[in-house]
């Protein structure tokens, strides 16, 4: 099974959202990471066949999935950045709904529907109005109904976003399990979503990747790349201006920075184990870095 897709662009006018970007994607976990207005959301569209591209093409196993047409949605699931629901049904009731639409048989629909509730954690409110959920419950309904058709491909933008620290954490627990023979893309800006399950990344700027590889090989770049530096709380400030801090802790009467720069900020520095959220920063040092 392979996805791949060949000098995918778009444009809106003047605007290109998405740069020609080529891969080719096997059973996995990719991971598709960048700040907001990266072009991820553009992406998935295009990788769904939601969206038509300005050039560029998409293969399912070699067939393009504009012309498969139905044959391409049957092996899809998908969750979208703005998840729509219908507030007066209950999570059962929408769920299966979402499965007549994809044309599951209604018994078998009913037995998924059941043990995807029970998987996201939601089995105790099934009979319950997705209207009346916080926002990461409604997520998890989300994500349920990305998985009901049991897709060969699963493409997921933003799907954490909402979730408390133990849903995140199910919820890779969940991936992770279903991605043993299927190919999985989640676009996020939650570096640790990405570290903890990717098999690969594809780090997106600008339309473009600037970066593809695994966890380990990203974090290799990002070596020789991170301090520390220790200093009075007077002068954090003008460090934060003049550099990217990653990060800054008290001890005692002084604070200890985790800078990202490309060289020694200062003899006094010292260099620091690089992780995936320090390459992150050196390529966006804020979010209007995209």
């Amino acid at each position: 099974m392979e996805l791949s897709f060949d000098r995918l662009t778009k444009h809106y006018g003047n605007k290109i959202a998405v740069d020609c970007v080529s891969a080719t994607l096997e059973p996995g976990v990719y991971g598709l990471l960048g700040a907001n207005g990266a072009g991820k959301t553009t992406l998935m569209r295009m990788l769904c066949a939601i969206l038509e591209s300005t050039s560029g093409e998409v293969l399912f196993d070699g067939q393009d999935v504009i012309s498969m047409g139905a044959d391409y949605r049957n092996v899809l699931g998908y969750l979208p950045q703005d998840f729509g629901y219908y507030p007066n049904y209950t999570a059962m009731e929408f769920l299966m709904y979402i499965a007549a639409l994809k044309g599951i048989p209604k018994k078998i629909a009913r037995q998924r529907a059941k043990q995807l509730l029970e998987e996201v954690g939601l089995s105790n409110v099934a009979n319950k109005k997705v209207g009346t959920f916080s926002g990461g419950m409604k997520q998890r309904v989300g994500i349920a109904q990305a998985l009901l058709n049991n897709p060969d491909i699963l493409i997921l933008d933003e799907p954490t976003a909402g979730l408390d620290p133990k849903e995140r954490v199910r919820f890779r627990n969940l991936l992770s399990d279903y991605a043993g023979d299927k190919i999985v893309i989640l676009s996020t800006h939650i570096v640790s979503d990405i570290e903890a399950i990717a098999d690969e990344v594809l780090l997106m700027k600008k339309g473009r990747f600037v970066l593809q590889g695994t966890v380990s090989e990203l974090i290799e770049k990002a070596k020789g790349k991170v301090w520390e530096l220790t200093v009075l709380p007077e002068e954090a400030r003008k460090w934060q201006k003049k550099t990217t801090v990653a990060n800054l802790r008290h001890e005692g009467k002084q604070l200890v920075l985790r800078i990202i720069s490309d060289t020694m900020p200062t003899p006094e520095a010292v260099t620091c184990e690089a992780t995936l959220e320090d390459l992150y920063l050196y390529y966006f040092p804020t979010e209007e870095g995209a």
